[in-house]
């Protein structure tokens, strides 16, 4: 028995921005239409829009070609980053002080669901 499948999903991993600020991004797409949220992405001013925007086309682009998904009814139903592991690097500073460095790593990963409402 063939099941209907109704969601894809597509994760990023070893994003080098931290997980709060791709999480900004996120919550103003949660819940939103594939168009919306290709609109909202495209016109917030943040650096993490660009990478979340990335992930948000694979996913549409898994859903269209492997699972032959309508892309004007799939809606952002979950949408979430983790902490990665974190860079640590060391810059000398005056030859005294020694600076640790980390930047957060993201694990983007989206689900989209196929909007019943259209059916």
């Amino acid at each position: 028995m063939a099941e209907n499948i109704t969601s894809a999903k597509a994760t990023a991993k070893m994003v080098r921005v931290s997980a709060r600020k791709v999480r900004l991004v996120l919550d103003a797409i949660r819940g939103k239409s594939v168009a919306e949220a290709f609109a909202i992405l495209k016109f917030t001013p943040r650096g993490a829009a660009s990478d979340v925007e990335k992930v948000l086309k694979s996913a549409v682009a898994n859903a269209e070609n492997n699972f032959d998904l309508d892309r004007a009814s799939l809606v952002v139903s979950e949408a979430f980053a983790n902490e990665g592991p974190t860079l640590n690097g060391s810059v000398l500073v005056q030859r005294v002080l020694l600076l640790q460095l980390t930047s957060g790593l993201v694990i983007l990963q989206w689900l989209l669901q196929n909007d019943r409402r259209n059916e």
